[in-house]
């Protein structure tokens, strides 16, 4: 990938994480500081379990091949408010998940605030969303992808549609609404209780370096533009 690609595909994607807090900032962010009430999570899983359920099991544990858990622990710690809603507004497109934006964004909310309430610790999205860009070789990223990712992701990053039980971390639809940061922090520690182990570290399925990860975000980053 030649400099100017790459530069390019930075601005790009500064550009839409730029444009994406300023609506956050416009129309959500004094709604989303309300206060967990009670009858704010009785909502939230009243309609979670109406439109989300039926994918994503009891208690959105999950199940895998269909849908992901969206309690799981590290998920919600890593996960602002602007990315779960904006997934469920906006669904993904070329999977099984579809938009519920007709919902409002007063239930999208709810549905949040109820996902939230599964949390164990402080949320550090902000602090995630803050690291670096990735910058590494897309050609080893792919060499790493491939022999590690593909077999539960998809050789072309597509998840569950190419008969994989992991999700569809190649298409535009999550990549567009993450951070490298997001996305370093998942590899790195992955998920408990699911399929997504950890990559780094001594006990992790693979003991990948830094720049190792950071190849295979920039061979994703690829994905989105293909």
């Amino acid at each position: 990938m030649n400099d100017d690609v790459e530069a390019s595909m930075f601005a790009h994607k500064h550009i839409a994480f730029g444009l994406a807090a300023m609506v956050w900032l416009a129309f959500g962010g004094a709604a989303l500081a309300e206060t967990a009430t009670p009858a704010a999570l009785k909502i939230g899983q009243e309609l979670f379990v109406e439109n989300c359920e039926v994918c994503h099991q009891a208690d959105a544990i999950g199940e895998p091949g269909v849908a992901p858990s969206l309690t799981n622990p590290e998920l919600l710690s890593i996960s602002s408010d602007t990315l779960l809603m904006g997934t469920i507004r906006d669904g993904r497109e070329d999977t099984g998940m579809p938009p519920f934006a007709h919902l409002g964004r007063k239930d999208v909310r709810a549905i949040v605030t109820y996902l939230r309430s599964h949390a164990r610790g402080p949320n550090r999205a902000e602090e995630v969303d803050s690291e670096s860009d990735a910058r590494g070789d897309p050609r080893l990223g792919q060499q790493w992808y491939n022999n590690i990712c593909s077999t539960c992701h998809g050789l072309a990053g597509d998840g569950y549609e190419a008969g994989g039980t992991g999700t569809a971390i190649g298409l535009p639809g999550f990549l567009n609404k993450v951070s490298d940061g997001f996305i370093r922090e998942t590899i790195k520690k992955g998920r408990s209780n699911t399929r997504m182990l950890a990559f780094q570290g001594p006990e992790a399925l693979a003991n990948l370096s830094d720049q190792e990860i950071d190849d295979i975000i920039v061979y994703l980053r690829g994905l989105a533009e293909e």
